[in-house]
C-alpha cells in the first residue's frame, strides 16, 4: 500500500499533477493524501481591519480551503472508478512546506507529486515555485514534479542525471528502481560534462556501485557535452530520446541545486 501526497491549490496544474499519480499507479493499492493549506490574507485597508476580525478571516479562508478539498474529490470521483484506490483530504492552517514535513512522516508518505506552475522547460520547472520549496526542504521523501501541461505516458524510459561525484545508496534509487520494474523501463544514467574527460577514480567507484544497484534492470549512460546550462542541456538529452521521467537527487553542488541556481 503506498501513500501518495498531493498538495493543491485547486488550479489547473495542480489538477494535472493529480490526474498524473492516479494514471501511474492505477494498478498498485493507495491512498492519495490531498492537502490545501492556508494562512489568512492579511487585511489591507482600513476597511477590512475594522470589519473583519481575525477570526473571520480564518474561518472564511478554512471553508473555502475545506470546499475546494470537496470539490476536488467529487471531481476525481466521477472521472476515476479504481477500487484499488481511496482518497483522504487534509486542509491545514499552516505554510505549505512546513505541513508537507509533517505529513510526510506521519502518514508515512512514499511519494510526493506536485504540479508546476506555468513551467513547460526544465528551467521553468525550478525557478521561485512552491516545487523548489518543496525539493530544498524535504529530505526523506521523493518528489514527483509535473509540468502544467504535461500528458500522462507510460514511464518506459527513465533518465536519471548524476556527476558521480556523491555516493548514491541503494535506499535512494530505490523509487527509481521500483518505476523500472513496474513499467520494465529502460533507465538511462546521464553525466552532464561542460568538457568531456575521464572520470576521477571516486566518480569511477560512485558508477561501478549505480551501475551495481541498477543490475536488475535495463540501463545505459550517456555523457553528454553541456550547452548553456545544465537544464537546457538535459532538457535536449530528454526530448531527443523521448524521455518521461527525469530523475535527480537533491545534495549539495547536485544538478538540482545547480538547476534552482540557473
Amino acid at each position: 500500500m503506498k501513500n501518495i501526497l498531493l498538495p493543491t491549490d485547486f488550479s489547473e496544474n495542480a489538477w494535472n499533477a493529480t490526474k498524473y499519480a492516479i494514471e501511474l499507479f492505477k494498478d498498485e493499492e493507495c491512498v492519495f493524501h490531498l492537502l490545501n493549506t492556508y494562512t489568512p490574507a492579511i487585511a489591507n485597508s482600513r476597511f477590512m481591519a475594522t470589519s473583519l476580525s481575525g477570526g473571520q478571516l480564518e474561518d472564511g479562508v478554512r471553508n473555502n480551503s475545506e470546499h475546494g478539498l470537496k470539490k476536488v474529490l467529487n471531481k476525481i470521483n466521477k472521472t476515476y472508478q479504481n477500487p484499488r484506490h481511496s482518497f483522504k483530504t487534509i486542509s491545514s492552517f499552516s505554510l505549505l512546506v512546513d505541513e508537507i514535513k509533517e505529513i510526510v512522516e506521519d502518514k508515512a508518505i512514499d511519494l510526493i507529486v506536485t504540479g508546476t506552475k506555468g513551467a513547460s522547460g526544465l528551467d521553468e520547472v525550478f525557478m521561485g515555485s512552491n516545487t523548489v520549496r518543496i525539493i530544498k526542504s524535504i529530505k526523506n521523501s521523493p518528489v514527483l514534479a509535473i509540468p502544467q501541461f504535461f500528458k500522462y505516458q507510460r514511464p518506459s524510459e527513465i533518465a536519471f542525471a548524476t556527476d558521480f561525484n556523491r555516493f548514491c545508496s541503494q535506499s535512494e534509487l530505490q523509487p527509481i528502481i521500483d518505476l523500472a520494474h513496474t513499467f520494465n523501463a529502460t533507465i538511462r544514467i546521464v553525466h552532464v560534462q561542460y568538457e568531456i574527460k575521464a572520470l576521477t577514480e571516486i566518480q569511477q567507484f560512485n558508477l561501478n556501485m549505480l551501475r551495481k544497484y541498477l543490475s536488475d534492470n535495463e540501463h545505459y549512460l550517456h555523457t553528454v557535452s553541456e550547452l548553456n546550462s545544465v537544464s537546457k542541456t538535459l532538457e535536449v538529452f530528454a526530448e531527443e530520446l523521448d524521455i518521461h521521467l527525469l530523475a535527480m537527487l537533491n545534495y549539495q553542488h547536485s544538478y538540482m541545486e545547480k538547476m534552482t541556481r540557473e
